[in-house]
């Protein structure tokens, strides 16, 4: 909920709306099987032509048109989980207006998502050593309960501060997890990002986590074994300064290891009219569903 690129940024700008793509995206992922092909299709068209257009996708409009409909976007959301026959509930983190801020090594400090994940070139090559919300953000009582009662919470995969960490540091989100009595599983990521994660190890990222959960919070870690990765992916990869995550995690008596391969067979390419850098390399999502059932 704190999105500020690409078709984000139009929405928070001209519409003065809260960001809707990673919303829209769990919408479309959670839709039941009796939903109409066409319209998941259409909730994730994005448009590559017009003055002004360029780079929204149909579900984001379609859930601005909602919400003018209705005048709440909380409202826009229930009524779009409807439409799409959402098996499932989905509740954003907070309904607040707020952007993240991350202070780097050198004492900088960065105001918005965007300008986070994609830096310039020389504070990407810094680490970022704090990161917050402003102005703060009150947790959505919603989410808050979600967590209370969860039996099991799945934390990533995702870009470390602007996916995941970004939630965490929304009020009352990190101790709410913390407290919670279900089993908390991380899913490692399978690849450095540059300005995020340069050259972290998976001690790195789970030791972030931590930072923002408190100490011995994560109870498993799903890490992939699956590095047969084509030499042409890869060496899209370097051109962006991104590298493989190392494992040097190992089982203890208070975190479980969990190995093996969560690696699609997809490439996932660049869809017209997308301006954001985005992964091509990613999990599968049933390889992880297998995984994660077996825990439970």
């Amino acid at each position: 909920m704190t999105d500020s690129g690409g078709s984000n940024k139009v929405l928070r700008d001209e519409f003065g709306l809260l960001p809707t793509s990673d919303i829209r995206q769990c919408i479309v992922a959670l839709a039941s099987t009796r939903t109409n092909g066409l319209i998941r299709d259409l909730f994730t068209y994005r448009y590559s032509q017009g003055t002004g257009i360029t780079g929204m996708t149909f579900g984001n409009l379609f859930m601005v048109a909602l919400t003018d409909l209705y005048g709440s976007q909380e409202k826009a959301i229930e009524k779009t989980c409807q439409f799409l026959d959402v098996r499932g509930n989905i509740l954003p983190v907070t309904f607040d207006n707020t952007n993240l801020v991350a202070r780097y090594e050198s004492g900088r400090q960065v105001l918005g998502e965007h300008l986070i994940d994609d830096p310039d070139e020389t504070l990407g090559k810094q680490k970022i050593i704090e990161l917050e919300v402003f102005p703060p953000a009150k947790a959505n009582p919603k989410a808050l309960k979600a967590i209370k009662e969860a039996d099991l919470i799945v934390i990533g995969p995702g870009d470390l501060y602007t996916s995941i960490i970004c939630n965490l540091v929304v009020d009352n989100i990190g101790t709410a997890i913390k407290k919670s009595k279900a089993k908390k599983i991380y899913v490692l990521n399978l690849m450095n990002k540059f300005g995020q994660t340069n050259q972290f190890t998976a001690d790195d990222y789970l030791s972030e986590i931590e930072k923002y959960l408190g100490k011995n919070t994560i109870d498993y870690c799903l890490v992939n074994t699956n590095h047969h990765f084509s030499k042409s992916t890869l060496k899209r990869y370097q051109q962006e300064n991104a590298s493989l995550v190392v494992n040097n995690l190992r089982t203890t008596k208070r975190l479980k290891i969990i190995k093996g391969d969560f690696v699609s067979e997809y490439i996932s390419d660049k869809v017209p009219g997308d301006r954001l850098k985005r992964s091509f390399i990613r999990h599968d999502s049933d390889k992880l569903a297998k995984a994660i059932y077996k825990l439970i």
